[in-house]
């Protein structure tokens, strides 16, 4: 008799097992949590090149990593979908495969990342030494990631970044919020060409609403507000990052404004109340921003080392009612050339000497002084965001493609209140 049970166990849990395992992934592609799989790990896992990974709401605390091609992860509800990392995890999301899109669901209280997006990862999908992206990259050992996308995704109270693609080309972050970054919000970094459009985001009280650094060739970052940070948007070349110097992006159509708040993570060079800064930067184009209300500088252009500026246009930008507008502070060592400033509007406070197509005087800047940070874990929530329409309906979507074709001619200067409905910071 006991025999006879034992084995009648044996067959039922067996079948029981054929049946979890063959209810993870239905055959509809379309993945469900908690339905299918108790977690969002366990769903990415299962999930085949173009699935959809459709989860509930609820406080998912571990640490998802999409190595598989073409998965769409998405949460149903934006603010309800929450990834939380307990400041004990580093990561919230890691891709470190081509073609996946994350999107409409929150990532919080990360030791580094909300989402990480990169093409730096070991032959098991894993992070390979050096993904902080301090290390120096080796182009022809980790080849650029192929195609992403971030979407309708709210990073708050990350430590590191709040969204941050690294090695990575093709691909786009857009319509996020993020707030509490202890570096930036939005970051950018290796990549040449990039075809990368950062858009429509909102990025408020961080150390820097958005950072580039040596993010060159079709990189955009257009129609975004980043108001109420210490520095608002930095582009940049750095030697500790590969594809120096950092060149030919086009930054238009953001709202910069405000960049002097204090309940934000200090920078970590004491930087506080700039709006634009450019360091070492060539070819770019800054172009229709609204650049305001910045206490130290609204634009500052200068050299990173012996890197000079060279061949940038500032053209037809509103920069007015900053501490100065505009600076030109290249030093001696990389002086810069070429630089041209044209048909901007600008406030009382400009620098005397300023021309058309020149790079303007040496302007000392009289820096506001920066109050103490705040722990990235005290930053206040973010508000309510807007969902992605229909995202229990709507079927996956690949990043395949993007960011597709960017019409300059139909970006133009930002109203002041841009998004001021997805803000809590209104200055």
């Amino acid at each position: 008799m006991r025999g006879k049970l034992s084995l009648v166990l044996l067959i039922a849990g067996l079948v029981a097992a054929g049946c979890a395992g063959s209810s993870v992934r239905p055959d509809s592609g379309i993945i469900r949590v908690p339905q299918n799989a108790k977690t969002i790990t366990e769903a990415v896992e299962a999930a085949r090149d173009g699935d959809l990974v459709l989860v509930d709401p609820g406080v998912y605390k571990e640490t998802v990593q999409i190595k598989t091609p073409n998965v769409t992860l998405r949460g149903t509800k934006r603010d309800g979908v929450v990834i939380d990392g307990e400041v004990r995890r580093a990561n919230g999301i890691v891709v470190t495969a081509s073609g996946v899109s994350v999107e409409n669901l929150t990532v919080r209280n990360h030791t580094l990342n909300g989402v990480l997006v990169t093409g730096l990862s070991d032959q098991n999908g894993g992070l390979a030494r050096g993904s902080d992206g301090y290390h120096k990259l080796d182009p022809s050992a980790f080849p650029p990631l192929q195609g992403f996308r971030v979407s309708h995704v709210t990073a708050s109270n990350n430590a590191l970044y709040g969204i941050y693609a690294f090695d990575s080309q093709h691909g786009v972050v857009e319509d996020s919020y993020a707030s509490g970054s202890a570096d930036s919000g939005i970051y950018i970094g290796q990549c040449k060409p990039c075809d990368i459009a950062v858009q429509r985001n909102v990025a408020e009280r961080n150390a820097v609403g958005y950072e580039g650094t040596n993010a060159s060739g079709k990189m955009y970052v257009l129609g975004n507000r980043f108001s109420g940070n210490r520095v608002g948007l930095t582009s940049n070349s750095d030697y500790q990052e590969a594809f120096v110097p950092q060149e030919n992006a086009t930054i238009a159509g953001n709202l910069v404004t405000g960049n002097a708040e204090p309940a934000s993570p200090a920078q970590a060079d004491g930087a506080y109340g700039i709006g634009i800064g450019l360091a070492g930067g060539r070819g770019n184009l800054l172009t229709r921003n609204r650049i305001t209300g910045n206490s130290t500088t609204g634009l500052a252009i200068g050299s990173s080392e012996d890197l000079a500026p060279q061949g940038n246009r500032i053209e037809g930008n509103v920069i007015t009612g900053n501490g100065v507008d505009f600076a030109y502070t290249a030093s001696a060592r990389a002086p810069g050339v070429g630089n041209c400033f044209k048909d901007n509007q600008l406030g009382t406070k400009q620098p005397d000497g300023l021309g058309e197509c020149a790079a303007g005087p040496g302007v000392p800047i009289a820096r506001t002084a920066a109050p103490p940070g705040v722990p990235f874990t005290e930053v206040a929530a973010p508000p309510v965001q807007p969902e992605l329409p229909e995202a229990a309906t709507v079927p996956a979507r690949p990043a395949r493609g993007l960011p597709g074709f960017v019409d300059l001619a139909t970006v133009s200067v930002p109203p002041e209140n841009l998004f001021a409905d997805r803000a809590a910071v209104r200055s």
